[in-house]
């Protein structure tokens, strides 16, 4: 197989099977990319609500608990 591989010419080997290859797998590989980028920031918004979370529930508890309020 890759004695037939080899005899192929340059342009065989280094453009049209790669460019075949992005035919038949391009959506494939544009799904996982979107997958990898949607659960990026997922994860990151995630994080970032639960930092604000926290800093509203500190807030609010040095806040209540400092004061003479209640």
């Amino acid at each position: 197989m890759k004695s037939a591989f080899m005899t192929l010419p340059w342009w065989v080997r280094w453009i049209a099977i790669p460019a075949i290859a992005l035919v038949v797998f391009g959506t494939l590989l544009i799904g996982v990319i979107t997958w990898v980028l949607g659960m990026l920031f997922k994860v990151l918004l995630f994080a970032a609500l639960v930092a604000i979370l926290i800093f509203v529930v500190r807030k609010l508890t040095s806040s209540s608990s400092s004061g003479g309020g209640w």
